[in-house]
């Protein structure tokens, strides 16, 4: 990349559902044993930000080398700060979770920011809520990122199959956007 020339990765218009990228092209073995740790690029991002049903996540191992040791995280229901807080909310995620399904669709990427629409399904209880969002990607001189924010409705997605609370929150949100 050159001067503040962008890349655009754009939508591909696919279903949600497994993506042909996997996570283990987030690192790439130098053949000695070792593993090298690769410019960030629209093409990892979009590893990182996908997870078919029934498959890993990226290793712990493969998040510390894409995000710095005091990385920054906020989304609508938690903020942290430091590597570690940020490892445990993902590993919480996925726990509390029968399966998660994470699908990239755009990733648009300069020197210090990147920013990945996606949809997240996840499945708890035999239920499935599916949120559309996207990431805010800073990144520190080194390409690491320092700060990770996720812009999602947290709200409607997780409380419209509930009786009662549902038929209100589409009512309240009627309310505000007619």
């Amino acid at each position: 990349m050159t001067g503040n020339k962008m890349t655009i990765d754009a939508f591909d218009g696919s279903s949600v559902g497994a993506s042909s990228v996997e996570a283990s092209s987030l690192v790439s073995s130098s053949g000695d044993g070792a593993d090298l740790v690769l410019p960030l690029t629209a093409e990892r991002l979009r590893a990182l930000f996908t997870r078919p049903w029934g498959g890993p996540g990226p290793s712990r191992e493969e998040w510390r080398q894409l995000y710095a040791d005091g990385v920054r995280f906020s989304d609508p229901t938690q903020s942290s700060a430091g590597i570690d807080a940020f490892l445990a909310a993902q590993e919480g995620l996925v726990k509390r979770c029968d399966d998660v399904l994470l699908d990239a669709h755009a990733v648009a990427l300069d020197q210090s920011t990147a920013f990945v629409e996606w949809t997240m399904v996840l499945k708890i209880k035999g239920l499935l809520f599916t949120y559309p969002g996207s990431s805010r990607l800073i990144l520190d001189g080194d390409g690491k990122i320092v700060d990770h924010r996720d812009y999602f409705d947290f709200m409607l997605p997780t409380f419209t199959p509930v009786p009662v609370l549902g038929p209100f929150l589409r009512w309240l949100y009627g309310r505000f956007v007619a």
